[in-house]
C-alpha cells in the first residue's frame, strides 16, 4: 500500500505555491525581487498544471487596429490557432483573439491594488478582436463570438482584516464583473458567476487547489478562441 491519496496531492499542490509565495515576502529584501519571484511562482505552477494546449506569459497584448494593452503580468493564451505572437526588444506581444484570461500579480491585495488590477484587465477586454467563419468538411460554420476575457489578482495575503470580509466583497459588487477571478493564496478565492450576475467566493486550507480547478473548469467552457483574421493585422504594414 502506498501512503498517499488523492487527498494529499490536491494538498501538496496548494503547498507548492504556498510555500513559494512565503518565500517570496518573507526572504526578498527588494520590493522588486519579491515582485518578480511571485510572478515566477504563479507562471511556474499555471505552466506545469495547465493543460498543453494554454501557453502562459509575461506579455502585452495587441488588436488588429494598432491597440495596445498594459503589460500583464500573467497572460493565458492559445498557441494552436495562434499563428502571430511578435517579439519586440524582449516584449512578448500577443493577439487579442488568442488571450483567455489576464491576471495582475501582487503580494498582497488592498482597494488601491484592486482597482489597479481592474484597470489593468480593462486595458485587455477594450481591445478588439476579429473572428472570421469557420471552415469544415460540410460548409462553414458562423464566426464565434469572442470570448470574455477573464481578468484577474494573485496574490499571497491581504491587507483586510478579515482579509475576504465584507470591506473586500463590498469594493468587488460595486465594480461588479470588472474583475472576474481571483486568488489570495493565504486565504480564499473569488470567481464571478455571470449566470447568477454575483460572486462565488471559496474559503479553503487548499486555495490554489480550489482556484487552479475553477480556473480549468472555466477555460474549458470557452472551448476554443475565435479564428483570427490574419488579413486584418497585415492592413498595418506599409
Amino acid at each position: 500500500m502506498t501512503d498517499w491519496n488523492l487527498n494529499t496531492l490536491l494538498d501538496e499542490l496548494h503547498n507548492e505555491i504556498h510555500r513559494k509565495l512565503e518565500t517570496a515576502r518573507t526572504t526578498m529584501g527588494d520590493m522588486a525581487a519579491k515582485g518578480d519571484a511571485s510572478e515566477s511562482s504563479w507562471l511556474q505552477l499555471f505552466q506545469k498544471y495547465l493543460p498543453k494546449r494554454y501557453k502562459v506569459k509575461k506579455a502585452f497584448v495587441i488588436d488588429s487596429q494598432g491597440n495596445y494593452s498594459e503589460q500583464m503580468d500573467i497572460v493565458i493564451f492559445d498557441r494552436q490557432y495562434s499563428p502571430l505572437i511578435f517579439k519586440y526588444n524582449d516584449n512578448l506581444i500577443i493577439p487579442a483573439e488568442s488571450v483567455y484570461a489576464v491576471f495582475e500579480v501582487k503580494q498582497t491585495i488592498n482597494k488601491k491594488l484592486i482597482e489597479y488590477a481592474m484597470k489593468k484587465a480593462e486595458s485587455v477586454k477594450k481591445l478588439h478582436r476579429t473572428s472570421l467563419r469557420i471552415p469544415h468538411a460540410g460548409g462553414e460554420y458562423d464566426p464565434k463570438k469572442p470570448i470574455n476575457i477573464l481578468g484577474g489578482i494573485l496574490s499571497f495575503e491581504s491587507d483586510w482584516s478579515p482579509p475576504m470580509g465584507e470591506s473586500f466583497k463590498s469594493l468587488l459588487e460595486k465594480n461588479k464583473g470588472k474583475l472576474d477571478c481571483g486568488c489570495i493564496a493565504s486565504h480564499g478565492s473569488f470567481f464571478f458567476n455571470s449566470k447568477k450576475d454575483a460572486y462565488d467566493y471559496q474559503v479553503s486550507d487548499k486555495t490554489t487547489t480550489n482556484f487552479l480547478f475553477t480556473l480549468i473548469s472555466k477555460l474549458q467552457s470557452y472551448a476554443t478562441v475565435p479564428m483570427i483574421d490574419i488579413m486584418a493585422y497585415l492592413e498595418h504594414m506599409e
